[in-house]
């Protein structure tokens, strides 16, 4: 479990999809770019993540990769020694997986929350594929592993017709050089040849996908061109497919075994049977990683250590002849002079050979300013990109082109990095929205005089018009063309307008305003003339009334 991938680094709710560039290993079986709007993530999957976790992305691969995905890991789980407590994925795992898992061809366009994408052919293995994502008008290109020379059953990477803004490439050979194909085809050819002369066995551990196709239409070539060779039989061994009892004396034989680093596994078997008879030969056609006994072999030791701990004499041949599907530093170097990216991650290699190749690609492109990085596992890395944000108009606003300087009006709408404006009536129409008008109201305890208000009003607005009392059942005003003020009662008032975010403004004046009079300025009472001329009669017919009972003159004070 310790060598699984750093998984739980990844924030499973920021991803908004998975793109698998191959299939890999049954244990490591996906490499794959993992995608949300502000980051671009790459990992390594297996059903384990996409059945036992909460995974709620859409994950994409091509017809072929996701046949091989079920081939390969439904054998893996038959095979597979290891208890089921500790099996990341069963059978059931695979077959949920499979329904989630959508397919994508080459050259076509997806879509998702506003990323967009495509893939392109990769090399290296049946299925592979290059993915562009473009976000936001930002455009990554990352490789996976690719390939720039073509073979007997895959075609070469692609050349892109565009410059992408981000090359995420694969750095395993670093600034290694593949021989010329026809010198490795003769060298392989001629050790198995020699081997065979003299009576010994040779062994090519390899994986099960891709290169073991690719050395069997090699030898198949060579048997048919060799009548003498025609009795000796080649041996497609994967331990998909055959166990290490259908080897047991079969005599003179070429046998392609996985998997290629010898760790186990069937390859392993036969390496300890045939290690100690120099006539035999062990032929590695590919890359190999520290740590296994591929690569210990290479120096050539004296003895090896079995699978049951003890010790053997190690005295067969070892020759190192890479059919690696992987780019050497020409093809990675060609590869990105035809692209010309301005800034270049470099990912999956050694430290070192990384970090070499990096130091070379930043000479050869010291005159074009190229940003080059080769990042830590997990570390992360930020690039701000300048971009234009352009809106199409739509709909109605489309039918005429507008004249120089001509103002258009409508509604902005973002969906994902795309911007539209549109008439208000189209909405419905070109987006999954609608419009709604709402209508607020809000009563406010106010004792004052209506007419002071409005008077109030009139000093700050230059619209202030009176409307009929019919209409609204009593004394109203407009403030300015959007807001009504009505009279309610002799304790409040109330106000109505339409939502907007300009009259919401209009309406929060007001209400401030009538605040501001109800607690600073005292009450004040306009009598009408009627009722002063009632008032006057009443004081004349009280001075009578008082003047016939006391006989005299007087004045009623009021």
């Amino acid at each position: 479990m310790a060598a699984l991938p750093y998984c739980d680094e990844i924030d499973p709710s920021t991803i908004d999809v998975l793109l698998v560039t191959l299939m890999c290993s049954p244990l490591y079986c996906i490499v794959m770019c993992c995608i949300s709007c502000a980051a671009f993530t790459l990992i390594m999957l297996h059903p384990f993540h996409i059945s036992k976790t909460t995974f709620k992305w859409r994950v994409f691969m091509t017809h072929a990769t996701k046949a091989i995905y079920k081939l390969l890991l439904s054998d893996y789980v038959k095979l597979s020694k290891v208890s089921v407590e500790d099996m990341l994925y069963d059978e059931q795992d695979i077959l949920r997986s499979m329904d989630k898992i959508e397919v994508i061809d080459f050259h076509q366009n997806l879509e998702v929350n506003g990323i967009r994408f495509w893939c392109y052919t990769a090399g290296h293995v049946l299925g592979a594929a290059m993915f562009m994502v473009d976000i936001a008008g930002v455009r990554e290109l990352y490789t996976g592993d690719y390939s720039r020379e073509e073979d007997r059953h895959l075609r070469a990477a692609e050349i892109l017709q565009f410059s992408p803004d981000i090359c995420i490439i694969e750095s395993i050979y670093g600034v290694q050089l593949h021989q010329p194909r026809n010198v490795r085809e003769k060298r392989f050819t001629d050790v198995i040849h020699s081997t065979i002369s003299q009576g010994g066995c040779v062994l090519i551990p390899a994986f099960a996908l891709g290169r073991a196709q690719e050395l069997l239409l090699i030898l198949d070539e060579y048997w048919s061109n060799h009548p003498e060779l025609h009795n000796i039989p080649i041996y497609y061994a994967s331990p998909l497919a055959k166990s290490i009892e259908n080897f047991i004396d079969v005599g003179l034989s070429v046998v392609i075994a996985s998997p290629n680093g010898l760790r186990s596994g069937l390859s392993r078997q036969l390496f300890e049977m045939w290690c100690s008879d120099k006539k035999n030969a062990c032929v590695i056609p590919r890359y190999v990683v520290e740590g296994t006994l591929a690569k210990t072999i290479i120096n050539e030791p004296k003895e090896v250590t079995l699978m049951n701990g003890l010790t053997a004499p190690f005295n067969m041949q070892v020759h190192y002849i890479s059919f690696s599907a992987h780019a050497d530093f020409a093809e990675t170097s060609t590869f990105l002079k035809e692209l010309m990216p301005p800034n270049i991650i470099l990912v999956h290699g050694e430290a070192n050979e990384m970090g070499r190749l990096k130091q070379k690609l930043i000479t050869q492109f010291a005159d074009h300013n190229t940003k080059i990085i080769s990042p830590k596992n997990c570390q992360s890395v930020e690039m701000y990109f300048n971009s234009e944000k352009m809106a199409k108009t739509i709909g109605r606003l489309a039918e005429k082109a507008p004249e120089v300087s001509e103002t258009v009006s409508g509604l902005l709408v973002k969906k994902a990095f795309t911007y539209q404006i549109m008439a208000p009536d189209d909405l419905h129409v070109f987006s999954q929205l609608s419009t709604a008008n709402f209508s607020q109201r809000i009563t406010i305890a106010y004792s004052g005089a209506f007419g002071v208000l409005k008077h109030r009003l009139k000093q700050i607005f230059e619209s202030v018009e009176s409307l009929p009392d019919e209409e609204f059942e009593g004394p109203a005003f407009r403030v300015p063309e959007w807001l009504t003020v009505k009279y309610e009662s002799e304790k409040h008032i109330s106000l109505h307008w339409r939502s907007d975010p300009i009259i919401d403004m209009v309406s929060d004046s007001v209400l401030a305003l009538v605040l501001n009079i109800s607690h600073d300025i005292p009450k004040v009472v306009v009598e009408s003339e009627e009722a002063t001329k009632t008032e006057e009669e009443s004081n004349k017919k009280a001075e009578k009334v008082i003047h016939a009972l006391l006989g005299c003159d007087c004045q009623c004070i009021t």
